[in-house]
């Protein structure tokens, strides 16, 4: 039973590709998407597993597993004397003994679970959620570009910020067809219409949506200085739309690229090898709720859920990569943690 939740903030700061496979409609490489709404999403395996590499690249990991590699290195060079093994293999279980040494110790194994091969021996004690779309930036005919949410988005985002002991008394109601509901003085708004793509609405001002963005502004972005400017942006870009073209905007507003790979000697695309890639564009907003329960095996400072999330909290994440195509400068996405609701 899990006893404590927070809710982790994922900006995404260059196009996002979390992939489903291969298409079989017009795109080669969809994004992963809910099944009965159509919104995207980056399931809770990726979030986990993430979360999970970023502790091994945590500082006090790295300094206990360089400690224990020369020791398990011994140990099994020792072993092998006289034996046919291969320097490869020493070394190859001399990082897989220090690794699991040093996860124990600190606790990574308490909170993320053993390494797939004794994944059996007992369960982590943290439990990510998929990422769930809460703003989408979509091109804007004043403003530059506008973040567009619904009334259904939003009412979920206040059912699982509840779990996380996050009351928000938003009371929101979706516009009428052909209508947005924006807060007083938007940026999104010229001569009463909002122009979003090549679709237009009344606009509607609702003092609510700038208590939405204000907050979302003060709790979800980075809170970093450099991020002032879209702080700032936030409230007077927030546009709250029909809750069928909101759909309409996640399913079709993202960002599709082409792609080739080039045969190396004739510089020309080798047959077959063009496909179209689709993304989540840069500013976008997703957020998962963490879950976390007492850690099933003993680990120091861990003893609780609260001290599960901390120890996330701890590990001082800012900026990381999600998705494919890391080589291409793609998934990079800047977290936040929200606080560690109490029994």
């Amino acid at each position: 039973m899990f006893t404590h939740a927070t809710l982790l903030y994922l900006f995404v700061e260059t196009p996002l590709h979390a992939g489903s496979g291969r298409g079989l409609g017009a795109i080669d490489l969809p994004i992963q998407r809910e099944r009965a709404t159509g919104y995207p999403l980056v399931q809770a395996s990726s979030i986990k597993g993430k979360l999970r590499a970023e502790g091994y690249r945590w500082e006090p990991f790295v300094n206990k597993y360089n400690e224990y590699l020369p020791q398990f290195e011994a140990q099994f060079r020792q072993a092998a004397e006289g034996k046919p093994v291969k320097e490869e293999e020493i070394k190859r279980k001399a990082e897989k003994e220090a690794r699991r040494k040093a996860a124990k110790e600190l606790g990574l194994e308490a909170v993320f679970g053993p390494e797939s091969e004794e994944a059996s021996e007992h369960a982590g004690a943290l439990s990510p959620c998929d990422a769930r779309l809460l703003l989408l930036p979509v091109r804007s005919l004043a403003g530059v570009f506008a973040w567009v949410t619904s009334a259904n988005v939003l009412a979920r985002f206040q059912r699982d910020a509840a779990t996380a002991r996050v009351a928000l008394n938003w009371q929101i109601k979706s516009p009428d067809e052909h209508k947005a509901l924006v807060a007083p003085g938007s940026q999104a708004v010229a001569d009463g219409k909002i122009v979003l793509e090549e679709f237009s609405y009344e606009a509607q001002t609702e003092a609510v949506v700038q208590t939405i963005g204000e907050w979302l502004a003060s709790h979800a972005l980075p809170p970093d200085a450099e991020y002032k400017y879209w702080r700032d942006k936030l409230p007077r870009s927030l546009v709250v739309l029909p809750e069928n073209d909101f759909r309409d905007f996640a399913l079709y507003a993202t960002e599709v690229v082409t792609r080739v790979r080039l045969d190396n000697e004739k510089k020309t695309v080798e047959s077959g090898a063009l496909w179209t890639e689709e993304s989540l564009p840069a500013d976008t907003l997703l957020y998962a709720p963490l879950y976390a329960t007492r850690p099933r095996k003993k680990a120091d400072g861990l003893e609780t859920g609260a001290d599960v999330l901390n120890f996330i909290h701890n590990l001082g994440l800012r900026q990381v990569q999600l998705g494919g195509d890391e080589t291409v400068g793609r998934g990079l996405v800047t977290v936040r943690l929200g606080e560690v609701s109490h029994d």
